[in-house]
């Protein structure tokens, strides 16, 4: 399988989609030409083609099953290594009917492309699989009709626990997904289509409060300390503005922003995207909030050359740790209400690494 270069050298990949339509287009001809296939090439479609090795290519007069393994090229994907097989069968179908197999999940929430009680299985990667069996029958002189395609994933039930798959309200196994066929390592259009599914599932699943948090240990402190539904509970990352936005549009009334200093002191700033790279945290902007919550000269000598949002709350006086953890969360919320027009009613909470709460605001 030949992966382009990405972004900083980074090799790019193929979803699973892409996978399953080789190896369904593998299979294809394997049936109609009587004969192993070794590699096989499919459209993506986004333009261009991809090329996969067919790792095994099993057939009979009735049926062939073959299989590719999933590169994800330098993306950091759970799913990289996967065995995706596609058996393909004649059928009195009129048409191509693909179903799911073994490692293949189920819908069992609304929300998402997929209608309850289907498989897990995208409009796109089901489009990619149908023009996969389409050029493979017509390459073989067959007509395209009565070929039911099932596709499977080896050991997918035991990936998927390694996913957010269940919140979603996928049971059984992995998603077949891919809206271009294409894994870019590391892209934030991919995390953000993340968090505008599950926001989705969380609308439709009737939640009208979802919590924002910046990352896994946040979630896990607020999922012991606010009981709601887990689909509520929405890991955000650095993309807080994108996902109050969605929320926005998707109909949910109030968000609570879970994080702590250093994320919920970058959002207090008004920086809304809080990568590393493209926000740093702002001492002096940190400082001022203390002071306006009476740290005094003295005090403020003592954070010469602190580095961290977090380093500073915890040499900040007793009587003034509360009430600018506090103020950051205030100012937090504020900053997120700005960024949707005040369409949200917001709450914020910060909390130190071990999840005991430093300060909140409930708007």
């Amino acid at each position: 399988m030949m992966l382009g270069a990405g972004m900083r050298g980074l090799r790019y990949g193929y979803t699973t989609g892409a996978c399953a339509a080789a190896a369904a287009k593998a299979a294809t001809l394997a049936l109609l030409a009587q004969k192993t296939v070794g590699e096989i090439e499919v459209d993506l479609p986004g333009g261009g083609k991809a090329g996969f090795v067919v790792k095994s290519c099993v057939f009979d007069r009735w049926s062939a099953v073959c299989s590719v393994i999933k590169d994800a090229g330098d993306d950091p994907d759970v799913t990289d290594g996967a065995e995706v097989i596609a058996e393909v069968k004649r059928g009195d179908a009129v048409g191509i009917i693909i179903t799911g197999g073994e490692g293949v999940g189920t819908v069992t929430k609304p929300g998402l492309e997929v209608p309850v009680g289907m498989p897990a299985i995208n409009p796109v990667p089901r489009r990619m699989i149908e023009q996969a069996v389409v050029q493979a029958a017509r390459a073989c002189g067959a007509e395209p009709v009565g070929f039911e395609v099932v596709v499977s994933v080896k050991d997918g039930e035991v990936l998927a626990k390694r996913t957010l798959n269940r919140r979603l309200g996928i049971v059984g196994g992995i998603s077949i997904l891919g809206t271009t066929g294409i894994v870019v390592p590391y892209s934030p259009d991919a995390y953000m289509a993340c968090i505008a599914q599950a926001i989705d599932v969380a609308a439709a699943c009737g939640g009208r409060h979802v919590v924002l948090t910046t990352g896994r240990r946040s979630e896990q402190f607020a999922q012991a300390h606010l009981r709601l539904p887990e689909e509520c509970f929405i890991q955000a990352g650095d993309f807080i503005g994108y996902a109050l936005r969605q929320c926005v549009e998707k109909g949910i009334c109030t968000v609570t922003v879970w994080g702590m200093a250093g994320k919920l002191g970058k959002i207090a700033a008004g920086h809304l995207y809080t990568n590393v790279s493209d926000s740093r945290v702002d001492m002096g902007f940190l400082v001022g909030v203390a002071e306006r919550c009476g740290l005094t000269g003295a005090g403020r000598d003592a954070l010469r050359g602190v580095v961290t949002a977090n380093q500073l709350q915890r040499m900040l006086p007793e009587h003034v740790r509360r009430r600018f953890c506090d103020e950051i969360c205030r100012l937090a919320a504020e900053s997120c209400r700005r960024e949707v027009g005040g369409g949200l009613s917001v709450h914020c909470i910060m909390s130190d690494y071990q999840g005991v709460i430093l300060g909140e605001f409930h708007g």
